[in-house]
């Protein structure tokens, strides 16, 4: 396997070829991660939303959001290639303001499973924000996706941050 440091890629077998992991020695425990993405607006783009309860003409941009995110958890494992699918058993979204100009979404997934949820809570994040910026394009193209980024998982071998 290749190397960075101390640590070792996992999806490289010892030939250094890809190749999914394979789980099936693992416990089978609880596992949740949650991850968060940001959509910065320019401000008069906002300030519409804020006036608008966050609708645009395509409808409640915060509901269609949960629903795309929450369709892409489900199915991480067509979209990246060595994401072993999962029994999703919760999957939660928080979508709020962090300041007047950016909307924070946060997304929580749970399984109780051989291998953790972070690629299940990134996916359901980016996708909830491309679907903001889908939704809102029409108003302008300088909307700004990102970062993405895993804030804590929970269960199997190391927990990291905290979850939802």
């Amino acid at each position: 396997m290749k190397t960075t440091g101390s640590k070792q890629l996992t999806h490289l077998d010892a030939a250094g070829q890809p190749a999914m992991v394979d789980v099936s020695a693992k416990a089978v425990t609880a596992r949740d991660a949650s991850a968060e993405c940001r959509v910065r607006f320019p401000a008069a783009v906002a300030a519409q939303l804020h006036d608008n309860g966050l609708r645009s003409a395509k409808g409640g941009i915060v509901d269609t959001a949960i629903i795309a995110g929450t369709m892409a958890v489900k199915r991480t494992s067509e979209l990246i290639p060595f994401c072993h699918p999962l029994p999703i058993d919760g999957c939660r979204f928080v979508i709020e303001w962090q300041d007047p100009r950016t909307l924070r979404i946060s997304c929580t997934v749970a399984t109780t499973h051989r291998t953790g949820v972070e690629m299940e809570a990134l996916t359901g994040a980016t996708v909830a924000a491309l679907t903001v910026y889908d939704m809102c394009k029409a108003l302008s193209h300088a909307i700004v996706i990102g970062p993405a980024k895993l804030i804590g998982k929970r269960g199997g071998k190391h927990d990291v941050g905290s979850t939802g």
